[in-house]
């Protein structure tokens, strides 16, 4: 039952923001919402996920990882509700809460995986980065036939839509933190060593790094194709199969890099194909974007699972896994938050977006950098 309440959880980290994005036009439309408005709107909760992750841990500790994630839960339901307002203030007071309950779910999942399912960590986190891939991709898939299908084009009641499965998700997990004594995760209680430890910062920064190019695709890969000429729903379509492509490295990748010597060259494997699909799909023939689509989508998925994986490997035990979560994923995020930022400022100064395929391939050499450092057999030292 543990094991299947946390990939439902799972399940709930990622459709606020794969929603918003495919109805971002008419929520502009409707709120008079600028663009630059509209820019800090889909960036605040990946900002919320930095600046929320780093408390809990100590949240953790004091109330124990269970009821914490109960608290998640309810922060998620609560601000995808607020969405239902259909205007500004609710909507920016939804990507604080929503980002807040996302942001602890991030870092306790893969603590929680160390300490319950020690044997079969590998497993595990393949099982929830899939969740975590397959809520995103249901969400980007699924809001637009919903608010046309079944809510009359009200594109508020779409995005509400999605506090359901949270709500469902919350009343099946809290007689389990309730019941469930507090039990802190294992290990020291402190983390400040991490920051002075170099592994540490490689790990959060191929965290970060692998993020930003994960937004990019998320909120402006559909803009750069339509600037291509391709149609908007074809643009929409060959998002959707990325997010959808995903699925399968999510779920294999971690096995696999559990049965390597180490993981550099997965590590720098990934950063490349993510690098050359996004050129093909950007400068490549157009013919087959369809094909460049699917090998984006493996490298992406593939690159979150290896994130994620890295987390628990260069772990000593699952406290650090929860302190080196929250710092990956802390930092990490704050990290990310730029990258649609800057595809926003480039097109501003440039009038266009040719200029972000050099941001998309400096952040990828950059990724295979820090992966290169993350990738090798060692563990981070924890101790003071």
């Amino acid at each position: 039952m543990l094991g299947l309440s946390l990939i439902l959880i799972a399940c709930n980290l990622r459709p606020v923001f794969g929603s918003l994005s495919v109805v971002l036009p008419e929520v502009m439309r409707d709120t008079g919402l600028s663009a630059v408005g509209a820019s800090m709107l889909t960036t605040l909760p990946i900002v919320c996920l930095g600046l929320f992750s780093a408390p809990t841990p100590a949240l953790a500790r004091r109330f124990g990882p269970e009821r914490v994630l109960l608290l998640a839960l309810l922060l998620i339901t609560v601000g995808t509700v607020l969405r239902a307002a259909g205007t500004l203030a609710p909507l920016f007071a939804s990507s604080v809460l929503a980002g807040a309950g996302i942001a602890m779910g991030n870092v306790l999942l893969p603590g929680l995986v160390k300490r319950s399912f020690a044997s079969h960590t590998a497993l595990m986190t393949g099982l929830y980065t899939l969740a975590i891939c397959a809520g995103a991709a249901s969400a980007t898939a699924l809001t637009v036939p919903l608010m046309v299908g079944a809510f009359d084009g009200h594109w508020a009641w779409a995005l509400a839509f999605w506090a359901l499965p949270a709500v469902l998700v919350l009343l099946l997990w809290a007689p389990q933190a309730w019941h469930t004594r507090a039990q802190p995760l294992d290990g020291a209680a402190g983390g400040g060593a991490l920051w002075r430890d170099r592994l540490a910062w490689q790990v959060t920064a191929f965290m970060g790094l692998q993020s930003a190019l994960a937004f990019i695709v998320m909120g402006w890969l559909s803009p750069l194709l339509r600037e291509r000429g391709i149609g908007s729903a074809d643009a929409g379509y060959i998002v959707a199969v990325s997010i959808l492509t995903q699925l399968v490295t999510c779920l294999l990748v971690p096995s696999f890099a559990a049965r390597c010597r180490d993981q550099r060259a997965l590590a720098v494997g990934m950063s490349a194909l993510i690098l050359v699909a996004f050129m093909g799909l950007m400068v490549g023939p157009l013919g087959g974007r369809w094909l460049w689509a699917v090998l984006l989508g493996c490298g992406q998925g593939g690159a979150f699972a290896l994130a994620l994986s890295l987390i628990v490997m260069r772990s000593g035990n699952a406290q650090v896994t929860a302190q080196l979560s929250a710092m990956a994923q802390g930092w990490g995020y704050l990290l990310a938050a730029g990258g649609p930022l800057l595809v926003g400022v480039l097109r501003e100064w440039t009038g266009g977006y040719a200029a972000n395929t050099w941001l998309v391939g400096a952040l990828a050499v950059a990724m295979a950098w820090s992966g290169w450092g993350a990738g090798r057999r060692m563990v981070v030292q924890a101790k003071k």
